[in-house]
């Protein structure tokens, strides 16, 4: 597997490009202004009347409506949310310059023809593996987080350097840029979300609280237990990877861990993840995304008014200071 850092990297196919960022949200904010700070020329491209353009300059960032941001740009970046791309992209294909080159950092749109670039634009990704939030607060302190990086069509023949341009000016060659794919990182990306991290966790935190408080435990400690000790074994996993984190706890919990986790995680839930994945490989996620900003995301809404309302939620509320 092919890894890249800094010094692998040379900046100057970005060097004289302007950057239009179509997207003030959590990747957009952070990219354009790790872009900024890199000396990058950059301009947050909004709709008129937009709330982010007064955040947007008080961060000393040019903002210009989509149509001329885009027209005046080499490079687009489209950092909007993935279920309106396909709308998007229509309303700026005109204004893209010949032989710009079009950004993403998720493969989705991509591989599931949401968007279908011209031929003589340059197509790439460099998808940071993390949150915007995160990914500026690391360049600030210096650091950098680890992205994926690919290219879908090449028409100038240097596509592959400019992405890589860009992910060592967001920061993210600090850490290191791996080749990818737009497919491979859209299919596994979603299926972490779905089936792992973003998905299946925090059902197993919410099950494991509410088994301890129905045996009786009072909800600060179930909370605490299933829940507060969350970052603990993620900084250890980090740190000394699955099997260090099994040698750092003690005998206890690591016999617990040893008896009780595959009785969770059992050939069922293997099984059901396996769905998960061969459903968002045929499409069906993608669909449903789509399907569920047209309908103006009833369960989305209904997800987040559920998880306000949980046991656990409230014990979390009570152990604030």
């Amino acid at each position: 597997m092919e890894i890249l850092r800094d010094a692998d990297i040379d900046p100057s196919p970005l060097g004289g490009k302007r950057v239009a960022i179509v997207g003030f949200g959590n990747q957009g904010r952070a990219q354009a202004l790790n872009l900024h700070d890199s000396g990058v020329d950059v301009v947050v491209a909004l709709r008129g009347g937009s709330s982010s353009a007064t955040e947007a300059q008080g961060h000393g960032l040019e903002v210009a409506l989509v149509e001329d941001a885009v027209a005046s740009a080499d490079l687009v970046m489209l950092l909007a949310p993935d279920e309106i791309l396909g709308a998007l992209y229509p309303e700026i294909e005109s204004h893209l310059r010949n032989g710009a080159a079009l950004g993403f950092s998720h493969g989705l749109a991509i591989h599931f023809k949401l968007i279908e670039p011209r031929g003589d634009l340059d197509v790439f990704m460099v998808a940071p593996k993390g949150p915007g939030s995160a990914l500026r607060t690391l360049y600030r302190d210096g650091k950098g987080m680890i992205a994926l990086w690919a290219v879908a069509q090449d028409s100038s023949g240097a596509a592959r350097s400019l992405a890589l341009a860009y992910g060592l000016a967001i920061g993210c060659a600090r850490e290191g840029l791996i080749a990818s794919s737009f497919a491979e990182e859209c299919e596994a990306d979603l299926f972490n979300e779905g089936a792992v991290v973003w998905g299946a966790v925090p059902e197993i935190l919410i099950a494991g609280f509410d088994t301890l408080v129905a045996g009786g435990t009072s909800p600060e400690v179930a909370y605490m237990e299933c829940v507060g000790e969350l970052k603990l074994i993620a900084e250890l996993i980090e740190a000394r990877g699955i099997a260090g984190m099994r040698e750092a706890i003690s005998n206890t919990a690591e016999l617990g861990a040893t008896l009780g986790g595959k009785r969770i995680v059992d050939d069922g839930v293997r099984q059901r993840m396996a769905e998960v994945l061969a459903e968002i490989r045929a499409g069906t996620f993608a669909k449903q995304l789509t399907a569920e900003e047209a309908a103006g995301y009833p369960r989305l809404k209904q997800a987040r008014s559920e998880a306000r309302g949980l046991a656990v939620e409230q014990a979390f509320k009570a152990l604030r200071p």
